[in-house]
């Protein structure tokens, strides 16, 4: 009895220490969408780190949209850095000027963490939160990418060099048009598409993990249908502006996946509703999706941002563009592929 006496103290003098330390885990995961839709780099440094800067904003009775915003402007506001950050041809200010625009990127992606676990966190959950939260990206990526632009314009001579063009003016004003077009490519048809559908396929996989009222699963008729009421009540131009935006959004994302949008006919018709959807059904939805979560996962920020910013420090920039529209873009098709072939043949079955 005493020997077993001893084991149960030592036991509950490990365990009790651990107590706040568990409790502070469970918290920290609560304002994550799922740990399933999470990277390593993601769930183990960058979150953790959004959670504490969320806590205090929470002290401070700190908005999420407000965050939203300042994510937006701190993105923005790399464009400068980015735009004149030249290692071969300005020596170490060139190369200072590409680290504090990795920086204040990386800044306002962690901002743009933080908004969703604190509202989470504090429950300010709003839809224009989830818009303003959707259109960060593009928000600093426009000027990003125009400010690469010019920087092509600016500093040349590695591609001209490689390419064997001569360094006239009208070769420049021809090759940074070339440029501009592959930007715009490669910022709205390549990255702007393939997050839309990323961030599509995290809400499907919260759907089929959680239900209906666990997933931020919109779709294009809902969100028209809040549009008219908000003109009907007159409401004000900006937040018509951004559920205009949000339906435009949702659209989009529909088009890219008309199998799953065809799953989600069937079972609503067979099920009357999605939330009566049975169990083993969402199971094998639930993995079937989550085998494309690290895949998934690929097309968001981190290891998008990485080849940026190793384009930029090797001062090739405008190779970054290539990348998207040909690398990414490939990736992109592998995931809606995979996604959609599971998505007809669950819909066969019903």
């Amino acid at each position: 009895m005493q020997i077993l006496h001893s084991s149960l103290f030592t036991l509950h003098f490990f365990f009790v220490p651990l107590q706040p330390i568990m409790e502070k885990k469970q918290g920290y995961q609560a304002t994550l969408k799922s740990i399933e839709t999470e990277d390593w780099l993601d769930f183990h440094v960058i979150r953790p780190l959004c959670y504490q800067i969320a806590r205090l904003f929470a002290k401070f009775d700190i908005h999420p949209n407000s965050v939203t915003i300042w994510s937006m402007i701190i993105g923005a506001a790399s464009t400068y850095f980015f735009a004149h950050a030249c290692y071969y041809y300005d020596g170490i200010n060139g190369l200072i000027y590409n680290l504090i625009g990795i920086f204040l990127l990386m800044w306002a992606d962690i901002f743009d963490c933080v908004d969703g676990q604190l509202a989470r966190l504090t429950g300010k959950k709003s839809p224009i939160g989830r818009i303003l939260d959707g259109m960060a990206g593009f928000t600093w990526f426009i000027p990003i990418y125009l400010g690469i632009v010019y920087r092509f314009y600016c500093h040349h001579d590695l591609e001209f060099s490689w390419l064997g063009i001569d360094d006239t003016e009208q070769n420049v004003m021809i090759a940074t048009f070339i440029v501009l077009v592959l930007s715009c490519i490669s910022g709205f048809m390549g990255m702007g598409g393939q997050q839309r559908v990323a961030d599509y396929y995290i809400q499907a996989h919260l759907f089929f993990l959680k239900g209906e009222d666990g997933s931020e699963l919109d779709n294009s008729a809902t969100e028209a249908a809040k549009l008219r009421e908000l003109h009907k009540k007159k409401a004000s131009w900006a937040e018509i502006s951004f559920q205009k935006s949000y339906v435009d959004y949702t659209i989009k994302q529909e088009h890219s996946t008309p199998e799953f949008q065809n799953l989600i006919a069937v079972a609503k018709e067979k099920y009357g509703s999605l939330s009566n959807i049975p169990d083993d059904l969402h199971e094998e939805l639930h993995k079937e999706s989550l085998a494309l979560m690290p895949w998934n996962g690929l097309l968001t920020f981190n290891f998008r941002t990485a080849f940026f910013f190793l384009f930029c420090l090797l001062d090739v920039p405008v190779l970054n563009f290539v990348w998207e529209i040909v690398g990414m873009g490939l990736l992109t098709s592998y995931i809606i592929h995979r996604h959609e072939t599971f998505c007809k043949r669950i819909a066969a079955k019903l």
